[in-house]
C-alpha cells in the first residue's frame, strides 16, 4: 500500500512515523527546515510510549510529486483543508482513500467540495504532540488513537484495509459504528482549547479552579445542546465523561490551538468554538461561553492571519 502523510506535524509525524516503521511505503509532506532535517537525518519520534526513528524517510514539499496513492492521511490544520483538498486531486484516483484527522467536524465536508465523496472516510485522532525541533516529533500526552469509518457508517473492504495498516503499525484504533458521534465526542473535548487560550493556562490549572471548571462544564453543555440540531446521537452523559477525560490529561499540557494562540500564530478557532457559535445561531440556541471565548480570540486570530499574509511570520 502506498501512503501519503500530508502535514508532518505532531499528528502526521507521529502516526506516519509508526506506519513507515511498520514497512509501508510512506511519503511525508513537510516544509522548510523540518523537511530538510527529515531528508538528511530521517524523522525522529520522542514518545512517552517509546522513542523510534524513521531513518530513511521519504519527504517532499509538493503534494503533486508523490504520484497516485492508496491512502492519504491528512494531518494539516483544519483551516488548511480547503486549500489542500484542491491539491489532493494530483494524488487521488478511483482507488484512493482520504482519511482526515483534523480537529472539528468540518473536514469531510470541506474535502467533498473538491473530491468525490466516495474517496473520503471520516476520521479523528487523540494525541498530545508537537514538532519539538526540525525533524523531531515529541509525543507527551494521551495514548495515541485513531477512530475512522465510512461516512454512511457501513463496514467496507477499505475500512478493513485501513484497520490492517493500523494493526501492523501498532496504532490503537477503532472502526467506528457511528463516525459522526465519535467526531462530536472529540469536538466537545477539543473546544476546551479555546478556554485554555483565553486564560493562558494549562489543562490542570483550568480544571482545578472552581470558576474555570464551571466555564468548562458550561462550554461542553452548550455543545451537547447544539448536537440535537445536527441530529447527532451523543451519550446523555457525554458532558460528565468529557470532564473526566480532561481530568486525565497531564497537568501541564495544553492543546495545539492554545499553543498557536499564545504564540501569535493562526489557529483553528473558526473550526472549534467558532463552529459552535455558528451552529448556535443556525438553531437559535444561545452559547454564551463559546461565544465569549470565540470573540476574545478573534482579534488575535485576525492579527495572526494578517501577519502571515504579509509574510511577517
Amino acid at each position: 500500500m502506498k501512503i501519503a502523510i500530508i502535514g508532518t506535524g505532531g499528528v502526521g509525524g507521529y502516526f506516519g512515523g509508526k506506519i513507515a516503521n511498520a514497512g509501508y511505503d510512506v511519503t511525508f509532506v513537510a516544509r522548510g527546515e523540518h523537511l530538510k532535517a527529515i531528508r538528511e537525518k530521517g524523522l525522529k519520534i520522542k514518545s512517552i510510549a517509546g522513542n523510534f526513528n524513521v531513518r530513511k524517510a521519504k519527504a517532499t514539499d509538493e503534494i503533486k510529486n508523490i504520484g497516485k496513492v492508496d491512502l492519504v492521511i491528512l494531518g494539516v490544520k483544519a483551516w488548511q483543508v480547503k486549500d489542500v483538498a484542491r491539491q489532493l486531486k494530483d494524488v487521488t484516483d478511483d482507488h484512493t482513500t482520504v482519511l482526515p484527522l483534523q480537529n472539528g467536524v468540518m473536514a469531510a465536508q470541506e474535502l467533498a467540495m473538491q473530491l468525490d465523496k466516495k474517496n473520503i472516510v471520516g476520521g479523528l485522532c487523540r494525541i498530545i504532540s508537537k514538532i519539538e525541533a526540525p525533524g523531531i516529533i515529541r509525543h507527551f500526552g494521551v495514548e495515541p488513537f485513531i477512530a475512522f469509518g465510512e461516512l454512511d457508517n457501513q463496514k467496507t473492504d477499505r475500512t478493513a484495509r485501513i484497520k490492517e495498516v493500523f494493526d501492523q503499525a501498532g496504532i490503537a484504533h477503532l472502526v467506528a459504528d457511528d463516525i459522526h458521534v465519535e467526531s462530536w465526542n472529540k469536538f466537545m473535548a477539543i473546544c476546551v482549547s479555546g478556554l485554555l487560550a483565553v486564560t493562558r493556562s494549562t489543562y490542570g490549572t483550568v480544571r482545578e479552579l472552581k470558576e474555570t471548571r464551571k466555564m468548562m462544564n458550561d462550554l461542553l453543555a452548550e455543545i451537547y445542546e447544539i448536537s440535537f440540531g445536527e441530529k447527532i446521537r451523543l451519550d446523555n452523559k457525554i458532558v460528565e465523561k468529557t470532564m473526566l477525560l480532561i481530568d486525565s490529561y497531564p497537568y501541564d499540557s495544553t492543546s495545539s490551538l492554545t499553543r498557536d494562540v499564545m504564540a501569535g500564530r493562526p489557529s483553528e478557532i473558526e473550526y472549534q468554538n467558532g463552529t459552535v457559535v455558528r451552529l448556535g445561531e443556525k438553531y437559535n440556541i444561545d452559547v454564551p461561553v463559546n461565544r465569549f471565548i470565540y470573540n476574545c480570540i478573534l482579534p488575535m486570530e485576525l492579527a495572526a492571519r494578517a501577519k502571515t499574509k504579509k509574510g511577517i511570520s
